[in-house]
């Protein structure tokens, strides 16, 4: 469906303003616009959903701070599909296509329609990379979504990576399930298929993403012995409270998805208007400690600018005082005085 087309169905479901139409389309012309059938159907449901996927014409407004970018994963690219950043772990990036287009992604200038996936002699390289490194334990398959590439091409690659004997890991970071749920059927298990730890993180923001044809298309995977766990960005008018990052991380464990990251917001052009401050992150986050089961509790992350990797920012309930006394806080806010015996001069 053209990115016209989409503006069309969105316009009538009320989703966009008719009076927005023309900026919506320079929208369009900037960043691509793709939208699967499941989530116009839930869109409809409210903002929690459909901010995330509907263009907005505050993403034509770039702040100077705004980068092309924000993780500067070029810098650590020895050859077209490969990002080796940390010295145990590349990601690879096989594909830049996606079912879904998400408005605030920090790679929003390299993947939709322009975008260009590796070829099988890129593809080739990159898995040979990966080989003639031993250092590397973990891949984690990126892009674009690499759920979104055809089940042909998910077992070829699945089945490469699963011949490089000191690779332990393998990592697939999808919308996937959330998405379009009924791509999680027989033939993409027997596609990822492997002895190798696989791994799948799940991105979803806002619990209405839980319909029950996505949680049927989760219980395959976790019925398949695939491996769970969470990615989400905190993000203005989705998440971006207490209440609604509970009822998240609830979802996921109840789904059997470990939570993993909350991600700080990047620095990708045109995404301010979901941004939140890492000060309201930090009491967001917090406010869950005590609130829910240590199961529901992320690691809220900051990718620093400049490629220099990421970083754990959530709140700290310690403070030193010196001579092995620390000023703790509870999950209520209330400070005790704590002395470590093992700091005793």
């Amino acid at each position: 469906m053209s990115a016209r087309r989409i503006l069309d169905r969105l316009e009538t479901q009320e989703l966009t303003r008719r009076q927005d139409r023309a900026e919506l389309e320079a929208v369009a012309d900037s960043f691509s616009v793709r939208l699967t059938e499941h989530v116009l159907h839930l869109a409809s449901g409210g903002d929690g959903v459909a901010r995330q996927y509907v263009p907005d014409p505050r993403e034509l407004h770039f702040a100077p701070e705004e980068l092309d970018d924000p993780i500067a994963d070029e810098a650590h690219s020895p050859l077209p599909g490969i990002v080796h950043r940390y010295a145990d772990r590349v990601l690879l990036t096989p594909t830049k296509a996606c079912a879904v287009y998400c408005r605030f992604c920090f790679r929003r200038e390299q993947v939709g329609a322009n975008g260009k996936g590796l070829t099988t002699e890129q593809l080739e390289a990159a898995c040979r990379y990966i080989a003639e490194h031993p250092v590397i334990w973990e891949v984690v398959i990126t892009g674009g979504d690499p759920l979104s590439m055809s089940t042909r091409r998910i077992a070829d690659l699945v089945a490469r990576l699963s011949s490089i004997p000191h690779l332990e890991v393998i990592r697939f970071h999808s919308r996937m399930p959330v998405v379009e749920p009924e791509k999680i059927d027989a033939a993409l298990l027997s596609a990822l298929e492997t002895d190798k730890a696989l791994f799948i993180a799940v991105h979803a923001n806002h619990s209405d993403e839980f319909t029950p044809e996505v949680e049927t298309a989760i219980r395959r995977l976790t019925r398949s012995g695939i491996a769970l766990v969470s990615q989400s960005v905190l993000l203005a008018g989705v998440n971006d409270s207490v209440e609604a990052l509970e009822k998240l991380m609830r979802a996921f464990v109840r789904n059997r998805i470990k939570p993993y990251y909350l991600h700080h917001l990047d620095l990708a052009r045109g995404t301010g208007h979901f941004r939140v401050s890492l000060q309201r992150g930090q009491e967001i986050v917090a406010g869950l400690r005590g609130r829910v089961s240590g199961l529901c509790q992320p690691s809220f992350m900051l990718d620093i600018p400049g490629g220099h990797g990421k970083v754990p920012v959530g709140p700290s309930h310690l403070t030193a005082l010196g001579g092995g006394a620390y000023e703790i806080r509870d999950p209520k806010g209330i400070t005790h005085l704590y002395r470590d015996p093992a700091e005793k001069g």
